[in-house]
């Protein structure tokens, strides 16, 4: 991420001198370089605004770097809104507004006028404020001293969400199949998505990838068990049913570099003409590199696990279905047929070859582990609501499986639903809340809902303070402001 870049922009006005404007130019210039090192990205101190033409010019060059993917505002000293009106009706990036100074306390036995006049980010942060509101733009306001941890933290987090929303707009899912026949909550509006998320999801007959696996060589069939080999314990002796999962993953991640870079994939377990196999360790492993995935189907979810794999950093985040409850201490057991990441691995995972009660095929190779515990997690789905989409956040504990499972050969998850196990689950369920879910140890509700605000979807937040008639409240309230939004 560090790559991508984050601008500070610093309002001010002429009325201080030239003395003064020295100051605001070199305090930004410090408290930008010190933020730079505690970020996950690049912060460049831009320029001070002191006019509409300057913060005009400034958006112009935010908005042409393609590295840029927002803009930190600070208020120095007084800057006077109506300046910013016409470059932020022209912004196209993200905004954070830093409401902090460049003095944490104030100098009490010294403080004079030149002092108050130089150093009025709190006037400044009310005027600046109060013109993005009238503007009706979504930004983000972090408050705190520009070396506090907490700040820095926010600040950070804030950034790792503009790389996700910059990303998601590259994001290009590959559908090797459609959606699973009469499911609902996996359909969706792909041209909506294109539009307000960035996604581009297109078909291919699978018939185009079986092409790419016949001219897959023993050779590289070699590297890529030789990659396993070092990542997972080998726990069968049926190899060649190994070696076509890496068949099916060395043809998989060429075609989608071949056809303009996909970083998501869909498949079906009934749309496998011309594979031995359902693709189980292919996709398990290519989920571990980055790859989103989606299961029956499911564009959205690929999309969606590929943009939060991007903010996570490849780390503890994937594809994930709630399958089945434990009533008694109320637990979920998050699971799937074969594709659930290494990513949620507590311990080396292993191959392994079993049968597979469902499409037709031969015996699929795949990795079989358990998942990660993690005190604080998201469940995050995204779901058409004919008109809108909603995004759909839970936080979740994940748990360590309290019984041992030798006879389910899949990776998979256990975990504890918020504010509890009644109300979590109906939450989810009044919400409209999908089977399919990308599951993150790495994000929080905060850099969700953040997202969700980028892209300017609904967002259903369900965590310890949910209670379930003011969700219903909520949930009725917010769909007539989405149908005044039309």
């Amino acid at each position: 991420m560090k790559e991508k870049v984050v601008y500070w922009l610093t309002g001010s006005q002429t009325l201080y001198g030239d003395d003064v404007l020295a100051h605001v130019a070199q305090h930004s210039q410090e408290m930008a370089n010190y933020v730079n090192g505690r970020v996950p990205v690049t912060v460049k101190y831009l320029t001070t605004c002191k006019s509409s033409d300057e913060v005009v010019a400034a958006v112009k060059q935010v908005n042409a770097d393609e590295n840029c993917i927002g803009i930190i505002t600070w208020c120095h000293t007084f800057s006077p809104a109506k300046m910013w009106i016409k470059g932020l009706k022209m912004l196209q990036k993200p905004m954070c507004h830093f409401a902090t100074q460049y003095n944490e306390k104030l100098p009490y036995d010294t403080i004079d006028m030149d002092f108050m006049n130089e150093n009025q980010a709190a006037h400044g942060d009310r005027e600046f404020g109060y013109i993005v509101s009238r503007l009706r733009m979504d930004n983000k306001v972090i408050v705190g001293y520009y070396k506090d941890e907490e700040s820095l933290a926010e600040l950070a987090a804030w950034c790792k969400v503009a790389a996700g929303y910059a990303f998601s707009k590259t994001v290009k899912v590959c559908r090797f199949s459609d959606n699973m026949r009469d499911v609902a909550v996996t359909e969706g509006d792909k041209i909506d998505a294109h539009i307000n998320l960035g996604w581009q999801v297109d078909y291919y007959p699978v018939g185009d990838l079986v092409q790419y696996i016949e001219k897959v060589t023993e050779k590289e069939i070699d590297a890529l068990m030789a990659e396993y080999a070092e990542k997972y314990t080998m726990a069968t002796d049926r190899i060649e049913a190994v070696r076509e999962q890496a068949k099916y993953e060395i043809a998989m991640d060429q075609f989608c570099k071949d056809h303009g870079g996909y970083i998501g994939i869909v498949d079906h377990f009934g749309a496998l003409h011309g594979l031995n196999q359902l693709p189980g360790l292919a996709i398990q492993d290519l989920q571990g590199k980055g790859y989103g995935f989606g299961a029956e189907g499911d564009w959205k979810i690929a999309a969606l696990g590929a943009v939060m794999q991007y903010m996570a950093g490849q780390k503890g985040t994937g594809l994930m279905e709630d399958y089945t409850y434990d009533l008694k201490d109320g637990l979920c057991l998050g699971a799937h047929m074969l594709e659930v990441s290494p990513q949620f691995a507590a311990t080396k995972p292993e191959i392994q070859v079993h049968p597979l009660g469902i499409g037709g095929k031969s015996d699929p190779a795949r990795l079989v582990f358990e998942g990660i515990s993690a005190p604080e997690a998201v469940a995050v789905s995204m779901i058409d609501m004919g008109d809108r989409m909603r995004l759909i956040v839970q936080k979740i504990e994940l748990v360590k499986y309290p019984h041992k499972m030798p006879n389910l050969p899949v990776g998979g998850l256990m975990w504890k639903y918020q504010p509890n196990f009644k109300d979590g689950v109906a939450a989810w369920i009044y919400a409209g809340g999908a089977h399919h879910t990308v599951v993150s140890s790495e994000l929080n509700v905060q850099d969700m809902v953040d997202l969700g605000n980028m892209w300017g979807v609904e967002v259903v937040v369900i965590d310890e303070h949910t209670k379930l008639n003011e969700l219903k409240q909520q949930l009725l309230w917010s769909d007539q402001i989405w149908k005044t939004k039309l």
